[in-house]
């Protein structure tokens, strides 16, 4: 999918409000069943034979830190956020003070290029890859796998698709992906899954919500 327009995206998030509301797209009452979910997914590969470790996570897509406050920072030593927004991550900044959140990257995904030679156990990309392209989503999943500690795992949380051709939201320039367009990705990008989850809980009229531990298929494991 080429036909993305990353500065319409840009623009529509940047009238998007700095709020969970905002973030969740008026489906606020979510969060809690979403972060349960999600909750319930980590403490899982956690507990995988090679399963990751808990050291340090990065959360793309951050953007009010509304995952980092309510999930990663409650099971890693830190947290560091990447989000391409201003305005969100100083709304990130502020509500994650005192926290466990050490580093702030102002990026998108596809422009993402780290600097700090930090390893991550976990990298949480939720409701983002829709607005990269396939290209840059492989390239993106590339890079990701180049900065996971041993037994890290990239883990990817996105709505599905029914139709396999995926569907194109024009107003925020955005994809939402079919079950076999993300196994394709994955596969381009050298990764295999460990574990998935479906979201459970959410109302029957809104997208279906996977959640997949993906890892570098070079990688040997015993699980």
């Amino acid at each position: 999918m080429d036909e993305l327009d990353y500065e319409k995206s840009k623009n529509y998030w940047s009238n998007v409000p700095a709020s969970v509301n905002g973030m969740l797209g008026g489906f606020s009452s979510l969060t809690n069943k979403d972060i349960k979910d999600s909750d319930l997914f980590l403490r899982k590969l956690f507990q995988m034979k090679n399963g990751p470790f808990n050291g340090r996570v990065l959360d793309c897509g951050a953007g009010i830190g509304r995952i980092s406050q309510n999930l990663l920072c409650k099971h890693f030593k830190c947290v560091d956020m990447l989000e391409q927004d201003e305005k969100f991550l100083e709304k990130a900044k502020l509500k994650c003070r005192g926290t466990n959140v050490e580093n702030f990257y102002c990026s998108g995904l596809q422009e993402f290029t780290p600097t700090d030679n930090l390893k991550y156990d976990v990298i949480w990309i939720q409701w983002v890859l829709g607005y990269i392209t396939d290209d840059d989503l492989v390239e993106f999943l590339k890079k990701c796998s180049k900065l996971l500690n041993t037994n890290g795992v990239i883990v990817v949380k996105e709505n599905i698709s029914r139709d396999d051709e995926g569907e194109i939201d024009s107003e925020d320039s955005s994809i939402t992906r079919s079950f076999i367009q993300f196994c394709i990705l994955f596969q381009q990008a050298n990764l295999i899954c460990k574990a998935s989850r479906t979201q459970k809980n959410f109302p029957t009229e809104l997208y279906k919500v996977e959640m997949f531990a993906l890892q570098p298929a070079n990688v040997k494991s015993n699980s």
